[in-house]
């Protein structure tokens, strides 16, 4: 299925029933009294939250929603059957914005979530309703209220615990499909991947998290260059991001410890808030090198980066390392639950 993060859709609840002017009128009652039901409620328009997909991609056919109309009110004092409400299916991570003014509508960060976008009319009072004392006989009734109606831009933002970061061919894909089900497509050029991929990391009973690969960055992608920079807002709900490092890159002109500091500059022009997110370094690759020279050449990387932060040896291809940094993983983002419910 296409991978569609962004759509804009146009949602009417429905009207209002109007109310119904009517007299009671049997055998043997001469004047009988008012009996005008009221109109119906018109149905809401309600965007909800599910796992069943996870992509905007239907709202690129279908573009419009109707809710139902409350129906209008009769005689004998029936109020008119009320509009169902309308709930339209979106992925988990959706965020409603409206078009017109820009404003927020909500964020949908849970499963079954659900938020009201466009509110049904009221319906109509009937000539029943205004009966009185010093008026047994009104004529007046009302017209139902017209349902809300806007335009509506989704924007769709993955949901997930770790994010991977790199520069293409960094092996990010490889080790998602590693250590997770998932099953990104992996080649040896640029820009394989070409839409966000999730995958659902188990290291033990009742222990899991939710990595996300998304394209890799190149040089200037925070001005658009490349396909990363799209996609880099699904890794703005991450909690921990592994940036991943091609020790022995197939390009010989492409020097690691440039290629770091050059993807940390276009995090940092994208959003100083994700540039602030905990990081681990991953350097990939070490199948590559001798086992006895892979000790003092990733020491002297990180030397030549500067770098403080976690450090982890990897072999994405080979599985090596892999299984102790996903039990870090894990262990990590248990620490920041805990902290967090601490607050």
């Amino acid at each position: 299925m296409k991978f569609v993060d962004e759509a804009v859709v146009s949602v009417k609840a429905g009207n209002g029933g109007n109310g119904c002017l009517s007299f009671r009128r049997e055998k043997f009652i001469a004047k009988g009294g008012p009996n005008g039901g009221n109109g119906g409620a018109g149905g809401s328009v309600l965007l909800v939250a599910s796992d069943r997909t996870n992509t905007l991609v239907d709202f690129k056919v279908l573009r419009e929603y109707r809710a139902e109309s409350g129906l209008h009110g009769k005689g004998q004092n029936r109020t008119g059957r009320s509009g169902d409400d309308l709930k339209i299916i979106v992925p988990v991570g959706t965020v409603i914005y409206d078009k017109d003014t820009g404003e927020l509508f909500g964020d949908l960060t849970s499963l079954d979530q659900e938020i009201m976008v466009a509110e049904g009319g009221h319906g109509g009072l009937g000539n029943a309703h205004f009966k009185s004392s010093i008026n047994r006989s009104p004529r007046r009734t009302t017209l139902g209220t017209k349902g809300e109606s806007r335009n509506l831009d989704l924007e769709l933002k993955l949901i997930a615990d770790v994010g991977l970061l790199g520069m293409p061919n960094a092996g990010k894909s490889t080790l998602i499909r590693a250590i997770s089900a998932a099953k990104p497509k992996v080649a040896d050029y640029p820009f394989t991947t070409l839409h966000p991929n999730l995958g659902v990391v188990s290291v033990g009973p009742d222990q899991s998290f939710v990595i996300a690969d998304i394209p890799g960055l190149i040089k200037g992608a925070a001005d658009g260059l490349g396909l990363g920079i799209k996609f880099l807002k699904h890794l703005q709900r991450t909690q921990l991001l592994l940036h991943i490092v091609d020790i022995m890159p197939f390009d010989d002109s492409m020097n690691p410890v440039e290629v770091f500091h050059e993807l940390e500059h276009e995090l940092e022009k994208f959003s100083d808030e994700l540039a602030a997110k905990p990081r681990w370094l991953i350097i990939n690759k070490i199948d590559l090198l001798e086992k006895k020279e892979i000790i003092t050449y990733c020491e002297k990387f990180v030397n030549n980066l500067n770098w403080s932060g976690p450090v982890f040896e990897i072999s994405a291809i080979s599985g090596q390392g892999t299984k102790d940094l996903s039990k870090a993983i894990s262990q990590e983002l248990t620490k920041m639950r805990k902290v967090k419910e601490a607050l």
